[in-house]
């Protein structure tokens, strides 16, 4: 065994095709993960072992400590030119913008909570993407209109997005008592959905995983936008939200 020497893997390449944990005999590779490579045991790889890395089919897998001239056998494809609409520059793609969109911050248990789980997520995995050479920057918008909603193509209510992209791959929603109470209707907030079990206020590894796998995984292949029409229950929020703060006193009672 040896300290200094253990796959590392390009996230950006991977296609998680699961052979390298599946092909690792001394259990480097956590299997719970499959078919995510995920290194949990480096100190246990075979000094010198490079079974995981001429398994990979795209090259993915290099090592530290290696000296023996050896590269990963199934790169050479990765050279052809991307398109050129998509083209970036290395200090491009590691700008990594964080974007979280919600309803409110006032009220709101939900948004409030995911909120807090968030920045204390941020705080943990910055210093070491900073390390790695990433920026990252991090905002907040409020939908505070339906015109703001429809500029940020804005589904559900919290969202969180990296570089453009939702960290969600659907949208599950559920009766938001806050939100309902905002905009006097009856409105659906978001739910998260992590390892088979649905959470209004997101877990700290739930978020971790979430935005370290869309800072790794390769960009979308399509350019174009998809076309973006207004959930119904969104439309709701925001037209009742305005019928209250236009009450008849003049003042933000019912706002």
């Amino acid at each position: 065994m040896a300290k200094n020497w253990y796959p590392v893997i390009d996230y950006v390449l991977c296609e998680e095709c699961g052979t390298c944990v599946n092909n690792c005999p001394q259990n480097v590779y956590d299997k719970d993960k499959s078919p995510s490579p995920i290194i949990v045991k480096p100190d246990d790889c075979i000094d010198h072992c490079h079974n995981c890395g001429n398994s990979c089919p795209v090259g993915a897998i290099t090592y530290v400590g290696n000296d023996t001239g050896w590269t990963p056998p199934n790169s050479e494809h990765m050279e052809e030119s991307p398109c050129c609409c998509c083209n970036e520059t290395e200090s491009e793609s590691k700008k990594i913008l964080v974007e979280y969109l919600y309803l409110d911050l006032k009220t709101c248990d939900r948004c409030i909570g995911a909120d807090k789980v968030l920045e204390e997520v941020l705080q943990t995995i910055t210093p070491a993407l900073q390390m790695s050479g990433y920026s990252i920057e991090f905002r907040k918008i409020e939908m505070t209109t339906e015109e703001l909603a429809q500029k940020y193509r804005f589904l559900s209510s919290p969202t969180i997005r990296v570089n453009g992209q939702d960290i969600c791959t659907t949208v599950a929603e559920n009766a938001c008592g806050c939100c309902s109470d905002i905009s006097g209707t009856d409105v659906n907030c978001r739910v998260f959905q992590y390892n088979g079990q649905s959470y209004e206020i997101p877990p700290h590894e739930m978020l971790a995983e979430a935005i370290l796998r869309k800072i790794f995984e390769a960009p979308n292949s399509g350019c174009a936008a998809e076309n973006y029409e207004m959930p119904d229950n969104l439309a709701s929020f925001f037209h009742g939200k305005s019928m209250k703060n236009s009450c008849s006193c003049g003042g933000d009672c019912c706002g």
